[in-house]
């Protein structure tokens, strides 16, 4: 009896109790992380899903270059003052060479070469596009990397450009349209320059502010692509442009660079990397669904099917990386 007293004193003593109460407030802290970063996640799928759609709407009526110099511009002021204001310390010197070649190959290449290609095929069409760019990380790596592939990463390229070809067999006849050649030309490019970005950002990764090395990329980005677009003669006064574009920058920058990349970069910091990476599959179904629904954009059998086995063949790329099979060639 004294020893069972003993352990019903001890069970019920403060230390106990104050552990199980730090228990119990970890695990409800965790679930609400969770919860959190499941949201921010949701978040990204939905907003750079519907950008495309957005971002055709907005090139319309204004260069696309344009487009894209002001809300990188735009975007780029809003991190870096709120980050000044905050006094968080600036990237070294040392640090703006990546910064500029990371500007040139996400944001004046990818994002502005997509932007543009968007003005002549659709939202749809150039998100599926859009999301192979893990395809071509194997292309690069099969001539380019010492060390061997994944048998299951060359299974998920071939897979993934088989889709590709069903998506684009009801456009055969379009590619003797120049402006569709060309809108696919750039798409296309863009892919490629954000591969290049992330392999380069892998192996010049930094230790600086995530946030701030964005703002500084996004400003890097605008100045060259409006310059550009003036130099060219592809420039229309501020005042010429309706308002149907400056309310597609006004979300493309509040949602699309603000919103979605601090949500998605909550998401990577609180996620699993395989977890995080989930949105990529469900952006171009959200952008062919809002294509479909916002700018009356045709919805065919071939955009499902291929569509679908493209985003297969990225999983399996993404798969093979994760978990590599050491026994396969």
């Amino acid at each position: 009896m004294r020893f069972l007293g003993y352990r019903i004193k001890k069970l019920f003593s403060s230390d106990t109790l104050n552990a199980a109460v730090i228990i119990r407030k970890n695990k409800l802290q965790n679930s609400s992380t969770d919860v959190k970063a499941l949201l921010a996640l949701t978040a990204v799928s939905i907003i750079w899903g519907t950008t495309w759609v957005v971002s055709k709407k907005g090139v319309e009526a204004m260069p696309a270059l344009q487009l894209a110099g002001i809300r990188q511009i735009i975007a780029g002021m809003l991190y870096l003052g709120f980050f000044t204001y905050k006094k968080a310390d600036w990237p070294q010197w040392k640090d703006m060479g990546p910064l500029f070649v990371l500007a040139l190959l996400n944001f004046v290449m990818s994002n502005g070469l997509s932007t543009w290609g968007v003005k002549y095929v659709s939202a749809g069409l150039a998100s599926i596009i859009g999301s192979v760019f893990p395809l071509w990380l194997v292309v690069i790596a099969l001539f380019f990397s010492r060390t061997k592939t994944p048998r299951k990463a060359v299974t998920g390229l071939l897979l993934g450009f088989f889709g590709i070809c069903v998506v684009f067999y009801e456009h055969l006849a379009d590619f003797f349209v120049a402006d569709f050649r060309f809108g696919i030309t750039l798409s296309v490019i863009a892919t490629w320059t954000w591969a290049l970005g992330t392999l380069y950002t892998k192996s010049h990764a930094k230790v600086f502010n995530p946030y701030f090395g964005l703002g500084f990329q996004m400003l890097i980005s605008g100045i060259i692509l409006l310059s550009f677009s003036w130099f060219t003669s592809e420039w229309i006064p501020l005042a010429s442009i309706p308002q149907p574009s400056w309310l597609a920058i006004l979300y493309l920058v509040l949602m699309g660079s603000v919103a979605g990349f601090v949500s998605y970069l909550y998401a990577l910091q609180k996620l699993p990397a395989a977890q995080a990476s989930i949105y990529a599959y469900i952006n171009p179904f959200i952008a062919v669904m809002a294509g479909v629904v916002f700018l009356g954009e045709k919805l065919s059998l071939y955009v499902i099917l291929g569509g679908a086995v493209t985003l297969y063949g990225v999983y399996i790329v993404n798969a093979a990386y994760r978990n590599p099979d050491r026994h396969s060639g």
